[in-house]
């Protein structure tokens, strides 16, 4: 038997590591036989919004759509390639400043010449698309696209199995709170509307903090997960309508660190204690209730000591519940809601947060209109 050696171009992707490195390991594998490859990217879908949003991406320069979200509404080309389930190819984008979509408009300015589209899907349900685009036109031969639907369908699995991995994280936390009946006032809808919010506060900042996509899609992930420790705490204390004394309100903040404690246990009955970003949805459950004048709990951290990630959805949480019809109170209008938070700023609130929501009235607005509080909510 005569044994020899060969580079596996993908054992990269055996290790850990986020999911865009490991697209930008297919990248390089895709590179070295198809040079005209400048860039890998994938948009996934929010159906009950119906956004397409930039997720991860591999491109060899700057990135020509940062942030990038858009209703698929908006791309009729792309609805179109949804409808009939198949890929799409564009082999010349001669004339970008007049395409249907800003995407396009993007992509052309940056000099993408040429692109090829394939839909994701899993077991039937639409996730999202991989886009490879090229500087060069009239490249996608046939040869080159049998090679790229591998690629494309490598991809795909990769980022069907991120997302599924997150969602079997939620869905099991939210199965908990069901099962113990301890939804306290966080409504389906809450929770709907503050983690988009909580996105919007990411994207405002993502320039400043160089956030990524996948960083940002992590954080709306993640956000409804952060009192998932009250189901620890008794009825008797979380439901009381009126004040908690001193003593009801110390067992109350223990749900930060049983956030983090029931988050840790379902990471490893499930085995996903190597999905990227982990420390995100940690941080989330044990510190959204620190202040950034150290006077918050369970630790009394301060200013930036306290994640981003924390901040961020402190102040989604806080916007949502002013925002929000409970037991105790009406809901405050946004201009009061705002004026609120700008009391709050600097003491309980990051103000950069608080200034990164209050710049997003009209996406705000659309929010509270998508995920209206039921009369039963």
């Amino acid at each position: 038997m005569t044994e020899t050696e060969h580079h596996d171009a993908l054992q990269a992707l055996n290790g850990e590591g986020s999911l865009r490195a490991r697209i930008r390991e297919i990248h390089w594998a895709v590179r070295t036989f198809m040079p005209f490859v400048a860039r890998i990217a994938v948009a996934i879908y929010d159906p009950k919004t119906t956004f397409l949003k930039t997720f991860v991406h591999s491109s060899d320069g700057d990135d020509p759509l940062p942030h990038y979200q858009a209703p698929l509404g908006e791309v009729p080309s792309l609805a179109r390639l949804l409808e009939e389930k198949h890929p799409r190819v564009i082999q010349h984008m001669l004339t970008f400043e007049g395409a249907e979509s800003e995407h396009s408009r993007r992509l052309g300015r940056s000099g993408f010449a040429a692109s090829y589209t394939m839909p994701i899907f899993s077991n039937g349900a639409f996730l999202g698309f991989v886009f490879f685009n090229s500087r060069e036109p009239d490249v996608f031969t046939e040869t080159a696209l049998a090679q790229l639907d591998i690629f494309g369908h490598l991809v795909s699995l990769l980022v069907v199995q991120e997302l599924a991995a997150v969602r079997t994280l939620s869905a099991a936390l939210e199965s908990a709170r069901h099962i113990v009946n301890a939804r306290d006032t966080e409504t389906g809808s809450h929770l709907d509307r503050m983690s988009r919010y909580a996105r919007l506060v990411a994207r405002a900042l993502a320039e400043r903090h160089d956030l990524d996509d996948e960083y940002i899609e992590r954080i709306q992930a993640y956000a409804p997960l952060h009192d998932i420790g009250k189901i620890g705490i008794p009825d008797a204390i979380l439901l009381k309508p009126d004040s908690l004394t001193d003593k009801e309100m110390d067992v109350m903040r223990t749900h930060a660190n049983r956030g983090q404690a029931i988050i840790d246990e379902l990471l490893t009955n499930f085995g996903l204690g190597s999905l990227a970003d982990i420390e995100v949805v940690r941080n989330i459950a044990l510190l959204h209730h620190e202040r950034v004048d150290g006077r918050g709990y369970p630790y009394g951290l301060a200013g930036d000591a306290i994640p981003l990630e924390a901040r961020i959805v402190a102040v989604a949480d806080v916007f949502d519940a002013l925002t929000s019809k409970r037991p105790y109170k009406d809901a405050y209008t946004n201009d009061v809601a705002f004026a609120i938070l700008d009391q709050l700023a600097g003491t309980h609130l990051d103000a950069e947060c608080v200034k990164g929501l209050a710049g997003q009235r009209d996406e705000i607005e659309r929010i509270q209109e998508k995920f209206r509080e039921d009369p039963l909510g």
